[in-house]
């Protein structure tokens, strides 16, 4: 259990705001439940597992301390599926909300509205989260935000007996046609692409694919590059040699050098985050960090590895 009383579910939602706000990430949909959490959530200016790691682990340091436990709180990574909004966000706002009501928590939709632990009474104007889309959402259902509301409940209403769907969790092709059946019918005429992580159409699916598949060749292209070669090349950006690249020093430029070496090492080398703590004397969360500042520091300076 992630969640053991209220009051760890109140905790995850506050981190939620300042997380979300902190990293530029627009929260479409949430709901809280004893051993999981559904959220809907657009990239921003940060990175996902930028995002998903203060958030996560966050949540266990406090978890950890308040039950007075030890050890790893998560069994697993985040399962993250990738979505295409135009086709899937108003049926996905509706399924994550109405988990309560399929997990029996609540016994009829109109008692989700009192439900505090998702984003449901936000969208009806009961409850209000300054970081959640509100206005955003509601207008995918209608033209102002009353008739939103009414659109929204509607909607809503019209998938309650729906139950657990499958086509909703990840898959270009059974998602983009229905069943394998049509799959099968269209595969004789055409070609498909389909991944389990990926929920869209299979133009959707194919495009993200291709570019996922650069980003493999890219990153192959760099393998077997060692920590040392990646210094060297940084001390000739900013000719700083290895030793201040690993102390302790919040000069601006020495940040800036650190940044672009732990961008390279994890997105380009393939090194992990761990490894490249160890190696410049940081946390593997403050690589974290320090990937997001490196990349935008490659892109705005034209630095190539």
């Amino acid at each position: 259990m992630i969640f053991r009383d209220d009051q760890d579910k109140e905790s995850f939602v506050s981190r939620m705001g300042k997380v979300f706000v902190d990293t530029g990430t627009p929260c479409y949909a949430w709901c809280l439940l004893g051993n999981h959490a559904h959220l809907l959530l657009k990239t921003g200016k940060t990175a996902l597992h930028t995002v998903m790691a203060r958030l996560l682990t966050g949540h266990a340091v406090s978890f950890n301390k308040r039950h007075k436990r030890h050890g790893q709180l998560f069994q697993n990574r985040y399962k993250s599926i990738l979505c295409q909004e135009e086709n899937y966000l108003t049926e996905l706002v509706c399924y994550i909300h109405l988990n309560p009501l399929r997990a029996g928590i609540v016994k009829e939709l109109g008692d989700l509205v009192a439900y505090p632990y998702s984003g449901h009474a936000a969208l009806m104007g009961r409850d209000v989260h300054s970081w959640q889309e509100v206005d955003y959402i509601l207008l995918h259902f209608g033209r102002t935000l009353r008739s939103g509301r009414d659109g929204y409940l509607s909607f809503m209403n019209s998938r309650v007996d729906k139950g657990k769907r499958a086509d909703l969790t990840g898959g270009g092709l059974i998602r983009s046609y229905g069943s394998w059946r049509e799959v099968k019918a269209f595969s004789q005429t055409g070609r498909l692409k389909g991944d389990e992580r990926i929920l869209g159409d299979s133009d959707f699916v194919q495009k993200i694919l291709s570019a996922a598949n650069e980003r493999l060749s890219s990153k192959a292209a760099h393998a077997g590059m060692t920590l040392d070669a990646l210094a060297m090349r940084i001390d000739e950006i900013y000719h700083i040699g290895l030793d201040a690249l690993v102390r302790k020093n919040r000069r601006s430029h020495l940040v800036e050098a650190r940044s672009l070496f732990c961008f390279w090492a994890v997105r380009e080398a393939g090194f992990s985050a761990a490894v490249v703590a160890g190696f410049v004397g940081i946390t593997p969360q403050g690589v974290g960090y320090a990937v997001e500042r490196g990349e935008k520091v490659a892109r705005e300076k034209g630095y190539e590895l």
